[in-house]
């Protein structure tokens, strides 16, 4: 997958006012393990912290612009990567 298909990925992570959680992280994960990537977006009023974000869900962080960021799964060589470990 090319950076700019990046831009076709729809956010499947919204960040509200509380911020992140650990429930939050675990949903990422499990959508990371589902999809392979994940894109994450937050309110403007909101801190996050998209490395840290990437480090507590085991994740890569791929691209970070404006209030959004896409992250990979960590097993994957690279996004688009499509030779599965059997």
């Amino acid at each position: 997958m090319s950076r700019e298909s990046f831009q076709d990925i729809k956010p499947t992570v919204w960040v509200g006012k509380r911020g992140i959680s650990s429930l939050m992280i675990d949903e990422i994960r499990r959508q990371l393990k589902d999809r392979k990537i994940v894109k994450v977006r937050w309110l403007r009023n909101t801190e996050v912290d998209p490395e840290e974000v990437a480090a507590s869900a085991g994740a890569v962080l791929i691209e970070v612009r404006g209030r959004t960021f896409v992250l990979a799964e960590r097993r994957s060589r690279s996004p688009g990567h499509n030779s599965r470990n059997i």
